[in-house]
């Protein structure tokens, strides 16, 4: 135990024996536990200890090699950081900061202020907040025009998300009556005309994110709606969702609209996430007209839904690389993004090649083109070309090997597709190819 105690700590250990020894006496109670089984049990004592203690402190969230081709995978992090961001979340993370503290006037700041400089660089003439997510951005809005009012949006943006995001629920929490109008398939301007009424706060527009509806549809475009919001007066809202501030049409990806395009067509307010195509931290970002954006900083919800300065640095660092022009080439989603199909084959045939060169002969591995995805719920239509490595071995199957590679140091998540494990080196941080290379060695 004296060992146990200068591994894992006194308090833990202590705190484990009297969990062990409560379950034990309740057994012994309960008549389950005779005098040699409790013997066995008190000298198993120390070894159970060591296991728990392990097991319970063990860190759970691992780095991975990201090889299913899914850039903004949402169950592995979405968008991965650049170095500067995370060498500049390290820095504020260790430090006391000017985090809400003006060194000029020597007294309280605003922490918004430090992203000041660079959205009016992005987004000229506009007003921008800052929360916790996308989800909150949406909640803060529909509370902040809506609050016991009626929001107007169409049966067909109605939309659920990853995690039980549900638009009408979201709603219901925040305050806000739902309005439906138009159906599923079609919803013309017209529809969201007749709906207005005295009771009317806000109109919503939702990006459909991970899905399309097509064949016999029709739905008003943001630019019209916008339209009729300013004649009458009643704020619309875009829920942009990823982020996308790039012409991304000539890397193949059409139906994806920027944030720039929504506030062009004259959304008052448009949301969006952090951590998809923006390529940054976790946040919800709202940019638009000043008044509306004020209205909703003084909400007192704010406060709630606020972000630290480790985000708040990560934000300055991705925004910085849009001022400069330089996010294409300086973040890793957006680098995934641009990525010919063959530089990604370039990669592939440098592994094949690190991996032949150590391997014994079981394993074999080719190039087959293939498809990577933005994800993250961005451009749901839209596959990039890529080049995919399979991987098949002589003794083991497809299932076996796609279980070896998940249970390495660093787990490889793969897919499987036909029978066969396919390796997709877009979404493979350069710096991890070694280790790759390794883990597929290991299954010789």
């Amino acid at each position: 135990m004296r060992q146990a105690a200068a591994r894992h700590g006194r308090a833990l250990v202590t705190g484990l024996v009297r969990e062990r020894l409560d379950a034990l006496r309740r057994d012994i109670r309960a008549g389950r536990l005779d005098g040699s089984a409790l013997e066995s049990e008190m000298a198993g004592l120390p070894s159970w200890v060591e296991r728990e203690a392990g097991q319970r402190t063990t860190t759970t969230m691992r780095p991975v090699i990201n090889a299913t081709g899914v850039i903004l995978h949402t169950n592995l992090g979405r968008a991965v950081l650049p170095e500067t961001a995370t060498l500049r979340m390290t820095e504020v993370a260790r430090a006391y900061t000017t985090l809400e503290y003006d060194l000029a006037g020597g007294e309280r700041g605003s922490r918004s202020s430090h992203l000041d400089r660079l959205f009016a660089l992005l987004f000229p003439g506009r007003a921008f907040h800052v929360v916790n997510n996308n989800a909150a951005a949406v909640l803060l809005a529909l509370n902040t025009f809506a609050d016991g009012k009626e929001v107007i949006v169409s049966r067909g943006e109605l939309v659920e998300i990853g995690g039980s995001f549900r638009i009408p629920e979201v709603m219901r929490k925040s305050g806000a009556v739902l309005r439906e109008v138009g159906t599923t398939n079609r919803t013309r301007l017209a529809d969201y005309e007749r709906a207005i009424g005295p009771r009317t706060g806000l109109i919503l527009k939702v990006h459909p994110s991970n899905y399309r509806i097509v064949g016999f549809t029709e739905q008003a475009a943001l630019g019209e709606v916008a339209a009729l919001g300013r004649r009458r007066k009643i704020p619309v809202l875009m829920d942009q969702g990823s982020g996308n501030l790039l012409d991304l049409t000539r890397y193949g990806i059409r139906n994806e609209p920027s944030v720039f395009d929504a506030l062009e067509e004259g959304a008052d307010v448009v949301c969006f996430s952090g951590d998809k195509m923006l390529g940054g931290p976790q946040a919800g970002l709202v940019v638009g007209r000043p008044d509306r954006v004020t209205a909703m900083r003084e909400n007192p919800l704010s406060r709630a839904l606020r972000v630290d300065k480790v985000t708040y640095a990560a934000l300055e660092t991705v925004l910085r690389e849009y001022a400069r022009g330089s996010a294409e080439s300086n973040l890793p989603a957006l680098r995934m993004v641009t990525m010919t199909r063959e530089m990604v084959e370039d990669r592939a045939r440098r592994l094949i090649e690190a991996v032949e060169a150590r391997a014994g002969g079981t394993l074999s591995l080719a190039i087959v083109p293939g498809v990577s995805v933005p994800g993250g719920g961005s451009a749901p239509e839209e596959g990039l070309p890529t080049a995919l490595v399979t991987v098949t071995s002589r003794r083991l199957s497809a299932r076996a090997i796609e279980e070896r590679l998940r249970a390495h140091t660093t787990p490889v998540i793969a897919r499987i597709e036909r029978g066969r494990v396919l390796l997709d080196l877009r979404t493979v941080l350069e710096e991890q190819e070694p280790i790759l290379a390794g883990a597929l060695v290991s299954l010789e």
